[in-house]
């Protein structure tokens, strides 16, 4: 049964792989007014009129003399206006900048997110840009190691059954979990499309992607503590000891260059996976006497 669960989150987890390579090369256009691209950058053809123009993980271009009615958003990309063009709603760029050049305008509000960390830049920068967002980005994942050591400490001080559960739910359902995180994550993005389109909809979608933050953190705390357990089968180790031996492992994962950004999916992945089973799952873990 131990094999067969991880056998099925393999699966799982190559199936994710191959569907999200296969949305990436997915172009959404609704109606023909409607621009959407995962994986990918928007450019709205010069002279051409849409009511929005969305790119997640890439950028979007608005041609000369092009025109977008509602809403440009750029989710790990910039936003360009080239010469005559017209943005008559919003433009919103999350990691990245908005360029006007002459002549183009944004009748309403423009504003940029920008990730400081060096996790959404393009590969094309040199090595001494390398170097520097690595740094960044080593500080950022170290800062959130010790937010997470410090939110798990208060955790297991004031319900330590809780991570027990979900490292032991983990042990026991690691195909279902992946399955849940999967389905998050899906949702999420589909969500997120949805209130981008709908305009209105637009400011809850920090609310959304804070949540989502949230609840992959908390469930972390569960990988985490489940590291932990794998690695110590001593029984005179303490939960906040297998805890801090855990954390520190996934750590250290995640400051890996290139490697590390697919620990820090997986620990996500497996957090959001768990927090949804232990919520929505009628399934009930054996909890090994400690």
């Amino acid at each position: 049964m131990k094999w067969q669960r991880f056998i099925l989150a393999f699966i799982a987890t190559i199936c994710l792989l191959f569907a999200g390579n296969a949305l990436a090369q997915t172009d959404i256009n609704i109606n023909n007014t409607n621009l959407i691209r995962f994986g990918g950058s928007v450019t709205v053809p010069e002279n051409q009129v849409v009511k929005n123009a969305l790119a997640f993980g890439g950028n979007v271009t608005v041609s000369p003399n092009a025109k977008v009615l509602d809403t440009a958003i750029a989710f790990g990309g910039s936003i360009t206006l080239q010469k005559g063009a017209r943005v008559e709603g919003d433009a919103y760029s999350f990691g990245g900048k908005i360029v006007q050049e002459p002549g183009a305008i944004i009748t309403g509000e423009r504003a940029t997110f920008s990730d400081q960390h060096g996790m959404m830049y393009g590969s094309d920068r040199g090595r001494s840009s390398f170097f520097a967002q690595y740094f960044f980005s080593v500080i950022f994942r170290v800062s959130a190691a010790v937010v997470a050591a410090i939110l798990g400490l208060i955790v297991l001080h004031t319900s330590p059954k809780f991570l027990l559960t979900l490292a032991t739910k983990l042990h026991q359902s690691s195909g279902l979990i992946t399955i849940w995180g999967m389905g998050a994550i899906v949702a999420v993005i589909f969500v997120t499309v949805f209130l981008a389109i709908t305009l209105i909809g637009i400011p809850l979608i920090p609310l959304l992607i804070l949540t989502t933050i949230v609840t992959a953190l908390v469930g972390s705390l569960g990988v985490a503590l489940f590291v932990g357990q794998r690695v110590i089968r001593n029984g005179n180790w303490s939960l906040q000891q297998q805890f801090w031996v855990g954390l520190a492992i996934v750590t250290v994962f995640t400051l890996i260059p290139f490697f590390g950004g697919l620990v820090v999916f997986l620990v996500n992945l497996f957090g959001l996976g768990v927090i949804l089973l232990w919520r929505f799952g009628k399934e009930k873990p054996q909890i090994a006497a400690e």
